[in-house]
């Protein structure tokens, strides 16, 4: 088997990708907005008004909140992990585009916006071998992949 480094470490690089964005989600960014509970959930709601969105704000950033603390853990196991990707990117093009409208400073309008990328390449590449998705995927018949 004469596989280059790129190859050989795809799977590692990717599950060291997963460990560390998760676990800042979940400590830095998730716990601290589950934790506020309904009053800052109807703070953080707000901001899906800059998608026209106007009704029930407390449950807007309730979901927001999910997305940043219990997402992340589907997306540190690799089990159902291009939905959860696109969940959490939706939550980042929403700050994104609260930072945009309220005219903030380019660095706090860069983090989400960055955090897009990343997930969008994510999204692209898959979860790695290292995950659940791959563990419980159905095998291909005839083949060993």
């Amino acid at each position: 088997m004469n596989l280059n480094i790129n190859e050989r470490f795809r799977d590692t690089g990717l599950l060291i990708i997963r460990l560390g964005l998760g676990l800042s989600f979940i400590f830095i960014h998730g716990l601290p907005k589950i934790k506020g509970g309904p009053e800052l959930w109807m703070k953080i709601g707000k901001s899906m008004s800059n998608l026209g969105i106007n009704f029930l704000p407390e449950l807007w950033g309730f979901m927001a909140a999910f997305s940043e603390f219990v997402i992340p853990f589907f997306i540190i196991a690799g089990l159902f992990f291009r939905p959860s990707i696109l969940l959490i990117s939706f939550t980042m093009f929403v700050a994104m585009m609260m930072h945009l409208t309220n005219l903030d400073p380019w660095l706090k309008v860069g983090y989400p916006m960055e955090l897009l990328c990343v997930f969008a390449g994510l999204f692209l590449i898959g979860p790695g071998k290292y995950s659940l998705d791959y563990k419980f995927r159905k095998k291909e018949p005839g083949t060993n992949k």
